[in-house]
């Protein structure tokens, strides 16, 4: 892939340039990232949500385009990327308590470049959505298990799996935003929002009593990689009350969405499920 080929200030500047093309004609990227948003951050003047929506669009397309480095080149090259950490020493102490980490990555700047920051030389377990594509399910399990990362799909099995995983006191990776199958979730606000929230984590951290952290790689700009910041989740998702830890989730996403804010996926349809089955987008 050519991408992996080239240096990370080449890709940002295409996607500076992708991301405004993005932005000055119609599509449905633009038109999801600005009602995203301006649900979000009702108070926003329409210049702020203008900036932002540009700016969200770039950062969408300079993830599309890091892709190469995340999964074509050398694991060690990809490692390189990340130039700093914030938070590495609490996450480090609590893998090492052996209760087992669930580590929550939602979809900020790059999560790929993270999970592999995150996970290296820690027996760690992500779940994961396999593609209906036989040949991209390949891919994907390929280069997401190069650093020796276990993968478990979406079903009872996987979940049996990162159980497991818990109770050895390893790492299990979740990307906690992705709108979950009805079954699987329950509202709770995001951004003052309701959005169908998956009940996974809240449940495997009841029956294992497992510690929860949140975490992404930050972009820097000028090409200069990234700073992996880790932060413990928000207390609530500890609570046994179903709801109360729905909240400490949500709350524990939006404390890291906030700090680079257009790094976000805002594109993602988060909520397209609603509490009365109306049309949102």
């Amino acid at each position: 892939m050519v991408c992996s080929w080239l240096p990370l200030s080449v890709l940002h500047a295409l996607a500076r340039l992708f991301g405004g093309f993005l932005y000055l004609l119609p599509n449905r990227m633009r038109d999801t990232t600005r009602k995203n948003l301006k649900t979000c951050f009702p108070n926003r003047s329409e210049e702020e949500l203008d900036l932002l929506v540009r700016e969200s669009l770039v950062h969408t397309a300079a993830t599309a385009l890091e892709m190469g480095w995340a999964w074509v080149a050398p694991l060690s090259a990809t490692l390189k990327l990340v130039r700093g950490s914030e938070g590495l020493s609490a996450f480090d102490s609590a893998v090492e308590s052996s209760r087992g980490v669930v580590l929550l990555a939602p979809h900020l700047s790059n999560w790929e470049v993270f999970g592999f920051f995150a996970c290296e030389g820690k027996p760690s377990n992500f779940m994961y959505q396999p593609p209906q594509n036989a040949g991209l399910d390949k891919l994907l399990r390929r280069v997401r298990s190069r650093n020796g990362v276990n993968l478990a799909p979406t079903n009872r099995k996987g979940v049996a799996q990162l159980l497991s995983a818990l109770k050895r006191g390893e790492i299990v990776g979740i990307l906690p935003d992705q709108v979950p199958a009805d079954a699987g979730g329950e509202f709770s606000d995001f951004y003052g929002e309701p959005a169908l929230t998956m009940t996974l984590v809240s449940k495997l951290i009841q029956r294992t009593g497992a510690l929860a952290f949140c975490g992404y790689a930050e972009r820097l700009p000028e090409g200069k990689g990234f700073v992996a910041v880790f932060e413990p989740a928000d207390e609530a998702i500890y609570s046994a009350n179903l709801q109360e830890s729905l909240k400490g989730l949500n709350r524990s996403v939006e404390s890291v969405v906030n700090r680079a804010l257009p790094q976000y996926q805002w594109e993602y349809k988060r909520f397209r499920r609603r509490p009365d089955n109306s049309e949102f987008y």
